[in-house]
């Protein structure tokens, strides 16, 4: 199984619009971050489709590790841990 890029190690603030769709890059690979430009072509990633409730500015998820996806879990704040 291909493992995902760790595109940064901090949540990325995005402001969101209620009964919008995104898709939310899973690869780590799309030059978009957080979102998906479709760079995963050829992986066994697919992006994640997620409509939302509500406005709201969200943190998600850019190091690709997190239990909550798209959303920031904090699990970023372990790599210090890891290294």
């Amino acid at each position: 199984m291909d493992k995902p890029v760790i595109t940064q190690k901090s949540p990325v603030p995005v402001d969101l619009k209620k009964g919008e769709t995104y898709y939310w890059c899973t690869c780590g690979k799309s030059f978009t971050q957080p979102f998906c430009n479709r760079a995963h072509q050829g992986t066994s990633f697919t992006p994640m489709a997620f409509t939302v409730e509500k406005d709201e500015t969200a943190y998600l998820c850019a190091c690709k590790q997190t239990k909550n996806p798209p959303y920031c879990d904090g699990t970023h704040k372990l790599f210090k841990l890891w290294q």
